[in-house]
């Protein structure tokens, strides 16, 4: 993930992504793509990967992906909207 797409994700992760949830376990990332994360962290739901159970989401500044199996969610998710940016 490059810096430019990096500030993007953490500025959507400070208005609150599409949901929140809290870790159930602590988890060690087992790969670079992994978000890590400790029992009872709240962790902001940036968007919805390819698989139904993998997410990506931001956690004490860092970025990463993570599975359904280790979270609670807080309530329903909210659906992302995309929106084009205009060019100047």
């Amino acid at each position: 993930m490059d810096a430019t797409e990096l500030g993007r994700w953490s500025r959507f992760a400070g208005k609150g992504g599409i949901g929140k949830c809290t870790a159930l376990q602590d988890y060690v990332a087992e790969e670079p793509e992994d978000l890590m994360f400790m029992k009872d962290d709240e962790i902001t739901v940036l968007m919805q990967l390819g698989e139904e159970d993998l997410f990506l989401g931001y956690c004490e500044g860092v970025i990463g992906r993570f599975r359904t199996s280790f979270v609670r969610f807080h309530g329903r998710l909210k659906k992302p909207v995309m929106a084009k940016r205009s060019s100047s």
